[in-house]
């Protein structure tokens, strides 16, 4: 179902814009001409489209994400691969907690509420639980992945 290479090294990608700018187009188009299910990597995790502003453009950016629910509550981790610093929509979403996502065939438009340390906390081995992944990005960064909900608005 999918060009995506399932084997790509994600560290590398998070260092290289323009090669994870072309990851992310592919894994959009892959999501659309499929009612939001893609293969590689994503195969059989939960993806939504999320519509930000960017917080110093304010122009339209998109990032496709897994979300998780956890405990009746949409989540989605500020992980960007263990990377040094949280990726771009995070900041987008501190400036701007209005949003839209896709998911499946469905738009609508949510508002975004970051955890704070506690829930953060409580949360991340419930994250883990599911997609052990986000165990080894924590153990590549210092600091804590932030977790965002989404709420329809």
């Amino acid at each position: 179902m999918s060009d995506i290479d399932p084997n790509i090294d994600k560290t590398e990608l998070v260092a290289d814009v323009a090669a994870l700018d072309s990851f992310n187009r592919n894994v959009v188009e892959e999501f659309r001409a499929n009612g939001g299910k893609v293969g590689g990597p994503f195969e059989g995790g939960t993806l939504l489209l999320l519509h930000t502003t960017g917080a110093k453009s304010g122009q339209p950016r998109l990032s496709p994400l897994a979300y998780l629910d956890i405990d009746g509550a949409m989540l989605i981790v500020g992980s960007y691969a263990g990377g040094p610093k949280d990726p771009a929509w995070v900041h987008n979403l501190r400036a701007n907690p209005q949003a839209r996502i896709e998911i499946g065939d469905e738009a609508y438009d949510v508002v975004s509420r970051e955890l704070p340390a506690d829930e953060r906390d409580a949360a991340y081995p419930k994250i883990v639980e599911r997609a052990p992944v986000f165990a080894e990005y924590q153990s590549k960064t210092a600091r804590a992945i932030p977790l965002f909900e989404l709420v329809r608005a």
